[in-house]
C-alpha cells in the first residue's frame, strides 16, 4: 500500500461531512503536495473529529502551527466545492 493509499484510508472518519472534504481535498491535492504539507495534513489527521469540524466551522482556532497553514487551506478549497 503506497503512501496515498494509507492517507486516503487515514481521511476516512466517524463524521461523513469530514470523510467527504478530507477524501476530495486529498484527492485534488496530495500529488502537488511538499513533503512538509504531507506531514502537515498527516499531522490534522491526528487530530479528533470534533477538533477538525469546529476548526474547519470557525468555532474554534487551530494552534498548531504546523496544522493551522493546511486548516486554512482546506476552508479555502471547501469553499470551492
Amino acid at each position: 500500500m503506497g503512501e496515498k493509499e494509507r492517507v486516503r484510508w487515514r481521511c476516512r472518519r466517524g463524521m461523513l461531512e469530514l470523510d467527504l472534504i478530507l477524501s476530495r481535498y486529498l484527492e485534488a491535492r496530495f500529488d502537488a503536495m511538499t513533503e512538509v504539507q504531507k506531514e502537515a495534513f498527516q499531522s490534522l489527521l491526528e487530530y479528533p473529529d470534533n477538533d477538525i469540524w469546529d476548526w474547519f466551522n470557525a468555532r474554534t482556532r487551530c494552534n498548531d502551527p504546523e496544522v493551522e497553514p493546511v486548516v486554512g487551506d482546506i476552508i479555502g478549497f471547501a469553499m470551492r466545492i
